[in-house]
């Protein structure tokens, strides 16, 4: 399928699930309610009609993480990808589990231990048009809409291996590579000839992760205001990068990691 490998879902795990509610319902302009599973405080967040991303307590997690935001990519079999994890040298967080009407997923990091999800929708479940967007890639994931996932920014103690592993795994493709000089490469990867995102070094992170980018509607720096304002840390930015575009680095009020951009300062 064409969306396997596709960048699908967005999922913050938090301390405090009404407060970081708010914060990013005021951050991005995101309508925010309970998902309706039984016995399970899960809730979804909806931004120019679609689901963009989903919400839910961090208690009692497997070794207790701190507030993250966890990137999910489309597969066609998970069970099958969650063994391609295996064997290329990741390893696995969650097995591969039902979602009623959703889907299977599960959770894995790769070898140098970013972690991320893997979620096979189930197309039966779905409407004849929500059915050809998930296989056109549309739906969370968006660079063309504010309050989407916009860019997915890999962090690695061995950009490399890193991009090796991916590239077995999801089929995709190296795009432009820009020199940071002491921050060494900043190597962009494709999804069926769109850049999605770019693996780099660590830089100041202390182990490897991935980024979750979200787009924002005008300038950058009125964001980075309401972020403030709300009680997130701004870590960097406003700064421009190629596009040309504008993005910052913020800490919501929980400590969960994100960052925004925009076409204006």
């Amino acid at each position: 399928m064409k969306y396997h490998g596709n960048p699908c879902w967005y999922e913050l795990g938090t301390g405090d699930l009404e407060a970081a509610s708010d914060f990013y319902a005021g951050i991005f302009g995101w309508r925010i309610a309970d998902s309706g599973m039984e016995g399970f405080d899960y809730r979804l967040a909806k931004s120019d009609g679609d689901m963009v991303a989903g919400m839910m307590s961090s208690a009692g997690q497997t070794g207790n993480p701190p507030p993250h935001w966890l990137i999910y990519f489309a597969v066609d079999d998970c069970d099958r990808t969650v063994a391609d994890v295996e064997a290329a040298g990741g390893r696995v967080y969650k097995a591969p589990a039902d979602i009623p009407d959703t889907g299977r997923f599960a959770v894995v990091a790769d070898p140098q231990g970013a972690v991320f999800g893997l979620l096979q929708p189930d197309m039966s479940r779905m409407s004849e048009a929500d059915r050809a967007r998930a296989e056109a890639g549309e739906g969370a994931f968006n660079q063309k809409k504010a309050g989407h996932g916009n860019w997915n920014e890999l962090m690695s103690s061995d950009p490399q291996a890193g991009f090796a592993f991916y590239s077995g795994l999801f089929g995709w493709t190296k795009g432009e590579a820009m020199d940071m000089g002491d921050m060494g490469t900043y190597q962009l990867f494709r999804h069926k000839d769109v850049d999605i995102g770019a693996v780099m070094g660590l830089g100041n992170a202390p182990a490897s992760a991935w980024l979750a980018y979200f787009g924002v509607d005008g300038a950058v720096t009125k964001t980075v205001e309401a972020i403030t304002a709300a009680g997130g840390k701004v870590h960097h930015g406003p700064m421009e990068v190629p596009g040309p575009a504008y993005i910052a680095v913020a800490q919501d009020p929980q400590g969960a990691w994100f960052a925004v951009v925009g076409g204006k300062m």
